[in-house]
């Protein structure tokens, strides 16, 4: 089992490998179309990309948690 302290990096790593293999597979097919060479150019593509999402994701998490923080009421407290 992986230690605590390290949940924010695997939580990063699973957002990052999920998002990057869905959008790679969703802009390969509306690029290139579902032909015999699909999967091939679908994997090319989400091993280039899952590097850059994970390290997109270590960066942005954090601006995105202060931007939530500031869009959103602590819990317990009305919105008005």
């Amino acid at each position: 089992m992986i230690p605590a302290r390290y949940a924010q990096i695997v939580f990063s790593a699973a957002m990052a490998t999920m998002m990057a293999f869905l959008m790679t597979f969703l802009v390969t097919l509306l690029n290139t179309g579902f032909d015999a060479g699909f999967a091939a150019r679908w994997m090319q593509a989400f091993i280039i990309a899952a590097p850059v999402a994970f390290g997109a994701v270590l960066t942005v998490a954090p601006i995105a948690r202060r931007i939530t923080a500031a869009l959103t009421a602590p819990q317990g407290l009305k919105a008005e």
